[in-house]
């Protein structure tokens, strides 16, 4: 996809030092300048809280519920929670799992081989209390990937699953997987579909109408460009009466009214409110990923992707000239890799020497390169402050530490 009005490189709108290579986002995204000052601006706003009315202690979420539903094309903002984590998020799912219709002891939950943790606990307990099994779809050994990998989860749903969980992109590796297939497979069976969008959305293009999940969960440092300890889940109908992890003050209907707050009302907030997390007004934190929101929306998640994929379409040739393995970006008919997350798999050997991921994330480092090593993979995740030079020292830092 080549669109008319690509994004260029904004690396001037962020603060990283001119010496350093940051294809990391991945990990943890840099603070934009506009996201720095918003911190800084709600730091200064509350050394002297008075005047702060009842309402402030909501209308920022409010805003930020706005924009997270158009970023993923939610037309209801209602939908949309605020959290702390995806293990709270996922702890929601789990804890309503027994109110599934026709759930019955055992049923599977399908996960993709090699999850991210919080994707994998969350179930272990669930499971033994309604005598469930959790099932891991194999990664395929051969190259390429994804195009197997979404067929063997396709066949792995069925009249026995009860969820399926399942990521837009391997957080390792950064295969693909084909949300609206299985979103379809799902439905047809009868199982919850759950997604944890934290590798993806924001940097990705979602959208939950076509999807339809009954779950998507964020977590907000990452491709929402967003703090640590914040992120936002998207629940559908089925979570509406359902039982959340906390009783907060906050998430009762009327609760703006500080003067009956002991009327104690018993009535939910409608729909996703009931999940917000407890003090989830983030004073500090909310107005910056109100203006994080907000860049991307601007900036718009196909024109990152495609960024990204002219960024570094030099470059993967040139690592798998080097003995390296890349997954194929795929095509609409062909599901591949994502352009922002692409996994980088190192040669187990170099003549005599044995290749160590982890050593070549730490060589790379001392170079003011900042990849992350998973398994034998370097994940190179990059964005729209990366620029050519970036993608020469990185690839000039592997040529070395590969041949010398």
């Amino acid at each position: 996809m080549t669109l008319t009005n690509p994004l260029s490189c904004r690396r001037n709108d962020f603060s990283l030092p001119p010496d350093t290579h940051y294809l990391n986002c991945a990990t943890r995204a840099p603070f934009s300048k506009a996201v720095e000052q918003a911190g800084y601006e709600a730091v200064r706003r509350h050394t002297d809280p008075f005047g702060l009315r009842p309402a402030d202690f909501f209308s920022g979420a409010v805003t930020v519920r706005e924009l997270f539903a158009r970023l993923i094309n939610q037309p209801d903002p209602d939908r949309i929670a605020v959290i702390p984590a995806v293990s709270y998020g996922m702890g929601i799912v789990a804890r309503n799992l027994h109110r599934k219709p026709g759930l019955r002891p055992g049923q599977r939950i399908v996960l993709i081989d090699d999850e991210f943790p919080s994707d994998v606990f969350a179930w272990k307990r669930v499971a033994e209390e309604l005598r469930l099994e959790i099932a891991f779809v194999p990664k395929p050994t051969g190259f390429p990937q994804t195009a197997d990998w979404n067929t063997r989860l396709l066949e792995a749903i069925g009249p026995d699953t009860a969820l399926v969980l399942c990521p837009p992109v391997h957080w390792m590796y950064g295969n693909r997987f084909d949300l609206e297939a299985v979103g379809r497979r799902a439905r047809e069976v009868g199982a919850l579909f759950v997604i944890d969008g934290t590798q993806a959305v924001g940097a990705l293009p979602f959208d939950w109408r076509s999807i339809r999940p009954d779950a998507l969960v964020c977590a907000a440092y990452k491709w929402l460009m967003g703090p640590y300890t914040l992120g936002l889940a998207c629940f559908g109908g089925f979570f509406d009466e359902g039982i959340p992890l906390e009783e907060s003050w906050m998430n009762r209907i009327d609760s703006q009214e500080f003067h009956r707050l002991t009327d104690y009302q018993p009535t939910y907030r409608p729909k996703a409110a009931r999940y917000n997390m407890g003090e989830h007004s983030h004073f500090i934190q909310m107005p910056m990923l109100e203006q994080a929101l907000r860049q991307l929306l601007a900036w718009q998640p196909e024109r990152i992707q495609e960024y990204g994929r002219r960024l570094l379409a030099d470059a993967l040739p040139a690592l798998e000239a080097l003995g390296c393995r890349i997954e194929p970006e795929g095509s609409p008919e062909q599901p591949g890799r994502g352009h922002h997350l692409v996994g980088v798999w190192l040669p187990e050997r170099v003549g005599t020497r044995e290749v160590q991921p982890q050593a070549v994330q730490q060589a790379l480092l001392a170079g003011r390169v900042s990849v992350s090593a998973r398994g034998r993979v370097l994940r190179v995740a990059p964005h729209v402050y990366n620029d050519e030079r970036d993608v020469a020292a990185f690839l000039n830092a592997i040529r070395l530490e590969l041949h010398g």
